[in-house]
């Protein structure tokens, strides 16, 4: 292992490893399984195929919502998604046995103006100019996009580049700009902005989001999704029985006190039209197919989906492949509603397996057309693209939909909840090796060790997934916060996953099939990562030591806090500050925000499905769900953060190695080294040296020898506990719209490349420009030299269920866990670190020389994954910015 101060010493051929270098040839990752003749040809399509945009949708909602001007909002948004379902062009792709997608494009979206049209207008439209100005666009400037595989990161011919990733046909912009001028001061964010500006603190929420200390708002980008589905109605009643009971309820509060529930049930009913007509269109589709088909086979599974499609236009599914259809429907059908991130299928298997049972029981479904289905359903998965600015597309999401499949955990009565089609879906995730749906495995010690070894084998192949989720820390957590809103330990249990790692509640559901009730997992809260988005850390440290100055662009972002910063504790209590201001003016104009895309734009799809919205009439922005503590605060560089106040607390005002404003200087100058923005190389890894680096050699060797969290230190581990009980203490002091209070969240996504884009180097020694530590409790690359035990007791050193996650990503070499013994020390490993209180680990099993390989020659490696953090992407989707500090990251070539 490299001492820190040799870590900026790596040529191309280095990187960052801890035990026994490995040897000359690339370690090569264990053989994976090859997907069934459907799922390889779906998948050779899908890879031939760029990210595409439509205006179809938006053309024609727009068009019905102008015809209703004075409507009730709910009734003429319902009647707004009715048209825009309506009128999208069937298509069905040779080969599927799932079918429908977001457009008739294979990879295809829209822009939803009627959230923000300024995105699409400022660069037409003068009176947008200043809109380029302001703060929310500022992420978008510092994030790299990958330049393989399915982004459209340039105009060519007659395609139009759109956030660095959507091609548009040219002829189509003139009317996605005729559309984005109708919603001009009527959109989510127009609106919204109005009213924000009348918080106390808004201009410094502006400036807060010009330094890119926020990454962005989440009222109107992403006002749905790291939530899990809930498809209970649409298994159990069908389309005509939600219908029925919506109408039934309708007549029940129409003239009566709180007459919105009469509306609401109204726009239900509305709404299921608009779907219905949808899946007809497509059965037509699906019949026109069959009369141009010459092969018998195809043929008949043309006319098997039109049948398919007719029956569950009206009624609940018979079989198996039924519901699974169903599903996929009502999963595309939220995600059409809103511009959404995280939209999880939760605990699938557990959902399905009633339908499994009796078609596996009866004999007309075997284990290998089960495994050819959910190979199917992963493509269809994999397929889904979330339209949003490339600040979110690429500093963000890194171009993932983060569609969480949860498999494990207990089921209603405290039992293993694992059963054979969660065995399937494992297997499935192996033979046909996809981003989406990414795997989460609820790990409990009740589980059976098959099918532990399971998800051990299918992380092997460098899947990335299942993620490792300690079940009782979740369920802690839950127990904690929404106890209030009536959660039982039973009730706690229905957990799952919602977007990438985000602790979702749930709830137990009676599906009755065949005389038998089977009580069966969903979500039953809204949007479980909604609030304030992204709080840049190590930026907001950065400000304390220049007294509010975002030092890069030199404008004020906070009030001087005329300290002089003479000791560790000044240092502390200025950025608690700070950081405090921050939440506060985040929280606050975020709720405006809320609260206005429930007045312009509620959910209607997605209410009607989350328990208890259909039984008190109301939608989820009026707290119609089960559970509704769902606003956070997350943040970013935590541990770059807790390492920075180390070399501080050490270095300046202990052993006085330097004085802080020396430290300032040699910031300033990036330790003598280049920016990562001028030489795109953004590790601490090929850093570029000035001619006078010597200068600040001295320091930056003593900032980079500071104690580094992620070594079983004291020293830095205490400061890290501190930092993380006040964090998680200090959010609930802020409420949300509801007047619930807020909660920790702990997740970097990809914003820990773009934030850190903007951010000076650190008292850690970290250069500007340079990534963060990925995830929250990950150490910075290189950094952690004594193992991964080491690590875990870093780690562990707080409570894990006060925060609503953490998150550790390890990368290991492939030869470490090779074969059945692997396997099992592997295992074991894992089990060491979840019995300690852990939440989350997830890895990549991966010879950091194949990814630098990957980025040298992207044309041979079309179908890599890596894992980021909580997701899992195709290498060359990549921006460089995360691949860069995914190859930096600590490589153990041995876990014991």
């Amino acid at each position: 292992m490299q001492k820190m101060d040799e870590l900026l010493q790596c040529s191309a051929d280095m990187y960052n490893y801890y035990g026994t270098k490995p040897a000359d040839e690339v370690g090569l990752r264990e053989a994976r399984k090859g997907p069934g003749p459907r799922a390889t040809k779906a998948r050779e399509l899908y890879f031939e195929t760029k990210s595409s945009a439509s205006v179809e949708f938006p053309y024609w909602y727009t068009r019905r919502w102008e015809e209703l001007e004075g409507e009730v909002p709910i009734i003429r948004r319902a009647e707004a998604l009715k048209s825009g379902f309506a009128h999208l062009t069937p298509a069905i792709f040779p080969g599927e046995l799932l079918v429908m997608q977001k457009t008739a494009y294979l990879r295809g979206s829209y822009p939803m103006p009627w959230l923000s049209e300024a995105f699409f207008m400022e660069k037409e439209e003068e009176m947008y100019q200043e809109a380029r100005k302001s703060g929310k666009v500022s992420a978008d400037e510092v994030v790299t996009m990958g330049q393989g595989g399915g982004n459209v990161t340039k105009s060519a011919g007659n395609v139009i580049s759109i956030a660095g990733k959507f091609g548009m046909r040219q002829e189509e912009m003139p009317m996605l700009l005729c559309i984005a001028k109708k919603w001009f001061n009527k959109s989510v964010d127009d609106v919204g902005h109005k009213y924000e500006q009348l918080v106390p603190g808004y201009k410094t929420k502006e400036e807060i989001m010009r330094a890119v200390i926020c990454m962005f708002d989440s009222g109107y980008t992403l006002p749905q999704g790291r939530e899990v589905m809930n498809y209970y109605y649409p298994l159990q009643y069908g389309i005509k029985g939600i219908k029925e009971i919506c109408q039934e309820k309708l007549e029940q509060a129409a003239g009566y006190p709180e007459m919105d529930r009469l509306y609401f049930y109204k726009a239900v009913v509305t709404m299921l039209e608009g779907l219905q007509v949808w899946i007809l269109n497509h059965a037509k589709e699906a019949k026109f197919m069959a009369s141009l088909e010459e092969g018998k086979a195809q043929k008949q599974t043309y006319l098997d989906i039109a049948e398919r499609l007719e029956w569950l236009s009206e009624n609940k599914p018979r079989t198996f492949h039924d519901a699974l259809q169903l599903v996929w429907i009502f999963h595309v059908a939220v995600l059409n509603e809103d511009a959404i991130s995280g939209l999880s299928p939760g605990r699938l298997g557990q959902v399905l397996y009633p339908f499994w049972k009796q078609d596996t029981d009866k004999g007309i479904l075997d284990k290998k057309q089960t495994l050819e289905f959910l190979e199917c359903m992963r493509m269809k998965f994999t397929e889904l693209d979330c339209f949003a600015s490339m600040g979110v597309v690429g500093g963000v999401l890194s171009g993932n939909t983060f569609n969480n499949l949860c498999v494990g955990g207990l089921d209603k009565d405290g039992n293993s909840a694992a059963n054979e089609l969660e065995m399937l879906i494992l297997e499935s995730a192996m033979s046909c090796d996809t981003p989406q749906p990414t795997l989460s495995l609820l790990f409990d010690e009740k589980l059976p060790e098959d099918f532990l070894l399971k998800g051990i084998e299918c992380t092997k192949i460098g899947t990335g997934y299942p993620a490792w989720i300690n079940n009782r820390v979740a369920m802690e957590f839950l127990m904690n916060n929404f106890k209030k809103e009536g959660m039982t330990l039973e009730e706690a249990r229905a957990w799952s996953i919602g977007g990438c790692l985000e602790t979702s509640a749930g709830s137990w559901m009676p599906l009755k099939l065949n005389g038998v009730t089977h009580f069966i997992p969903g979500g039953s809260a809204p949007a479980t990562s909604v609030g304030v988005h992204f709080i840049s850390v190590p930026k907001v440290l950065e400000a304390v030591l220049y007294n509010g100055i975002d030092k890069r662009t030199g404008r004020r972002v906070y009030p001087p806090h005329h300290s002089e910063l003479k000791s560790y504790d000044e240092v502390w209590e200025a950025f608690q500050r700070y950081f405090s201001l921050t939440v506060e003016v985040l929280a606050l104009t975020n709720n405006i925000q809320h609260d206005i895309w429930g007045k312009v734009s509620p959910s209607i799809i997605n209410s009607m499905l989350k328990p208890d919205c259909l039984e008190k009439g109301k939608d989820i922005s009026h707290k119609g769900s089960r559970y509704n503590r769902t606003f956070n605060v997350e943040v970013c560089g935590g541990v770059n953060l807790v390492n920075s106040l180390a070399s501080l607390k050490k270095n300046v005002f202990e052993e006085k190695n330097f004085s802080l404003n020396e430290l300032k200087t040699a910031i300033e100058a990036n330790f003598g080294y280049q920016s990562a923005l001028k030489t795109g190389a953004y590790s601490l890894m090929e850093q570029v040296k000035k001619e006078n680096y010597k200068d600040w050699l001295n320091i930056h060797k003593l900032c980079l020898n500071a104690p580094k969290y992620g070594n079983d230190d004291r020293y830095v581990d205490e400061i890290f506990k501190t930092w993380q009980l006040w964090f998680s203490t200090m959010c609930e002091e802020y409420v949300s719209l509801y007047n619930e209070p807020l909660y920790s969240c702990q997740i970097s996504v990809s914003t820990h490349a773009p934030m850190g884009a903007v951010t000076l180097a650190t008292p850690d020694g970290r250069l500007g420009g340079t990534a963060f530590a990925d995830g929250s409790v990950s150490a910075y690359p290189g950094t952690d030299k004594h193992g991964p035990y080491a690590l875990f007791s870093s780690a562990t050193c707080y409570n894990h269920a006060l925060s609503q996650n953490s998150q550790l990503n390890m990368k290991i070499h492939p030869s470490v866990v090779k074969g059945r013994e692997g396997s099992r020390k592997f295992l074991e490993m894992i089990k060491a670190y979840l019995r300690k209180g852990a939440f989350h680990t997830q890895f990549n099993i991966v010879d950091s020389r194949m990814l630098m390989d990957a980025q040298k020659h992207p044309e041979n490696y079309r179908g890599l994954l890596v894992r980021v953090a909580g997701f899992t992407q195709y290498w060359v989707e990549l921006g460089k910015q995360i691949q860069d500090e995914v190859i930096a990251r600590t490589e153990y070539e041995q876990i014991v």
